[in-house]
């Protein structure tokens, strides 16, 4: 790893001649991307700007920067004179630039990718909002009126990142942000896949109309074939934000804040994330910049609790329970949960979750023991409401019956109080060696590089709504960009919308590390379908990940390597089509077996699902015939020969 400041001279980036106060660019190593940024002075007022391109095409055209601070009211409280300005973006004094590069790789725990890529080019340009800092104290205390505010950017060849950062005061001031004016201003013809909530369903609109907001990561389709998508990286303590329609600027977003925010100096928001592609799935390709984007993991000692694995809800009772260890045991799953209601009415604060309800005939300390003997561990839900009122009581307790997970359920998404005690409480879990998975509107910002016990969460509107294959080849463009994503799929439920080769390439293309499966199926329903040979075999994390072909609401063709085998998914959407798959990801002109798990409507079967095997060539086309809402599995490793 290196990392290296460069000077203001170098070509990469430079000041231009440019009829404005302060300019500068940064382009990424492979100089893909160009970040330019500009104060200007529009009616005598300085503003901050900035535009953004790809592979030569503007992709963001020139769009404000910066934040609002209302903090009137503390400077008179500490005596400090009000600023004269009327916003508090306008007129910040430029101080200074940096810039940096970075060249390295890390190894996750786990993940889509057994080694990390970490490179970029960095720009820091530093700003006073005030006057200088007080040379002498005032009755002990720095009464000057100072902020600094500086734009941190990194151009990386996967996309472009920028936050504000406002680095350390020494007169005691803290910040009220009450708006975020970082904007987004897009070419004109733009289409958005929008989505009001984080498990809505998804509508392709053009950036005019819009009632409310639209969720992260929003990708988008340009005008000049680009596929764009925004997104945030490394929310840990802010305000939920979302993209809204900028007032009065046409094919325009804006970052809007779900409330104000009050920090303390030193401090970060989150970065805005930009990516863009020639083709959809490369933006799949690359989503390890969210990863980037955040803390290396902080956690000591020995991990190996931290356990990735596929996982079953069991029924409410002793019976269930352990009938649900046999199952996972002999269908190769690790993990068995016992979902909402174990514990009594999960919606009453009165609802006790050390004590299991009266009405359960449960033994949950029995039935990890018997698990264990199994090679199985037991994950429980928990409400956020019995959360945020026992969680220093249930972690000893969970820890000493032998649990292995918590599901955090119903949790409190949106105010700044809310993101804090949020990714506290999976804090407190990795110090009883408990996993986590958070459920609800919660979306994924990178945290798990950080805290990677934190091993899915959902924040998607998967089979537990039962959408269509239109909906379900969107979401590997938009949902998972931003990290993994507990869709629990389903396999016997009659509500299923899509055929059952599709639902079973669901845990090579959707990536959680902790997969549920058979989500709404009991142990009885399996009769032995041989396809589901591939569920017992396909792995929930991976050494290399490697997005074949797609088009969000068409179809999605995805590789994934697991040690020596490779694992192909792949889901269409409403049409049936006809596909022809590279098999650039296998060594050219090795010879592998392939066995193909495919849609055969002719079958005399309930799933009718067909197995066959077929020897091909490392970089041979693959062509395969897709039923509507259908899909095709594979399971890939060397052949040898006889």
């Amino acid at each position: 790893m290196k990392k290296q400041f460069i000077s203001l001279c170098m070509a990469w980036w430079a000041v231009t001649g440019w009829a404005s106060p302060h300019t500068f660019q940064v382009s990424s190593p492979d100089r893909n991307y160009v970040f330019t940024f500009t104060q200007e002075e529009p009616e005598g007022k300085t503003r901050m700007y900035y535009t953004l391109s790809y592979k030569g095409k503007e992709i963001v055209h020139r769009s404000e920067l910066g934040v609002e601070i209302e903090n009137k009211l503390l400077e008179s409280a500490l005596g400090i004179e009000n600023d004269a300005c009327r916003n508090w973006r306008d007129n910040l004094t430029f101080i200074g630039a940096d810039s940096a590069s970075h060249d390295g790789t890390w190894q996750p725990l786990y993940g889509e990718r057994k080694e990390i890529p970490d490179r970029y080019r960095s720009l820091q340009i530093k700003f006073r909002k005030g006057e200088a800092p007080a040379s002498e104290m005032t009755g002990g205390y720095d009464r000057s009126r100072t902020y600094f505010m500086n734009v941190e950017v990194r151009a990386y060849n996967e996309g472009v990142a920028f936050r504000y950062h406002f680095p350390a005061t020494s007169n005691g001031l803290f910040l009220h942000i009450t708006d975020e004016l970082t904007e987004f201003a897009m070419p004109e013809g733009t289409m958005a896949w929008h989505e009001p909530w984080a498990q809505a369903p998804v509508s392709l609109l053009p950036l005019e109309g819009w009632e409310g907001e639209s969720e992260r990561p929003l990708t988008m389709k340009l005008g000049n074939g680009l596929t764009v998508s925004l997104g945030e990286a490394r929310m840990v303590d802010y305000v939920r934000t979302k993209f809204a329609l900028a007032s009065g600027k046409a094919h325009t977003l804006k970052t809007s804040m779900y409330d104000c925010a009050d920090i303390i100096t030193p401090y970060d928001t989150p970065w805005r994330v930009i990516m863009a592609a020639e083709r959809p799935v490369d933006l799949i390709a690359h989503n390890f910049i969210y990863l980037n984007l955040n803390e290396p993991n902080v956690l000591q000692g020995d991990l190996s609790w931290i356990r990735p694995g596929k996982t079953f809800r069991s029924g409410l009772s002793q019976k269930e329970a352990l009938a649900a260890v046999d199952f996972a045991a002999e269908r190769g799953l690790q993990y068995i949960h016992l979902d909402a209601g174990w514990y009594g009415p999960e919606m009453k604060m009165e609802s006790d979750a050390t004590r299991i309800s009266e009405s359960k005939d449960l033994d949950i300390k029995a039935i990890c023991d018997y698990a264990s003997t199994k090679g199985i561990g037991v994950w429980l839900y928990v409400n956020q409401r019995a959360l945020v009122q026992q969680i220093d009581r249930l972690l000893p307790l969970y820890k000493e019956w032998g649990i292995k997970g918590i599901k955090f359920g119903f949790v409190q998404v949106g105010n700044q109080f809310w993101t804090i005690w949020l990714h506290k409480a999976v804090r407190q879990c990795a110090d009883y060696g408990i996993m986590v998975d958070i459920h609800d509107e919660y979306r994924p910002t990178g945290v798990s590089r950080t805290l990677p016990h934190l091993m899915t969460q959902e924040g998607i509107a998967g089979n537990e709504t039962m959408p269509d294959a239109r909906h379900n080849t969107i979401l590997p463009f938009t949902r998972f960009l931003c990290g993994p994503a507990d869709y629990t799929p389903c396999y016997f439920n009659a509500r299923v919308k899509n055929t059952h080769a599709h639902q079973l390439a669901m845990p090579v293309v959707y990536y959680s590390p902790v997969t549920f499966l058979y989500w709404y199926d009991t142990p009885s329903l399996y009769q032995g379908e041989k396809e589901l040979e591939f569920w017992k075999n396909v792995p929930t994390t991976w050494d290399e990940t490697y997005p074949i072909d797609g088009e969000p609401g068409e179809y999605i063709a995805m590789a994934r390597r697991s040690g020596e085998k490779w694992f192909v998914g792949v889901m269409n959407g409403l049409e049936a089509r006809k596909l022809s798959l590279s098999t650039e990801f296998l060594q050219r002109g090795k010879r592998y077996m392939v066995t193909l798990y495919e849609d055969d409507p002719h079958l005399d079967t309930r799933t009718k699902v067909a197995i066959k095997q077929k020897v091909i060539k490392g970089g041979q086309i693959l062509n395969i015939q897709l039923q509507a809402s259908g899909g095709t599995a594979m399971e890939i490793k060397e052949a040898h020969r006889e």
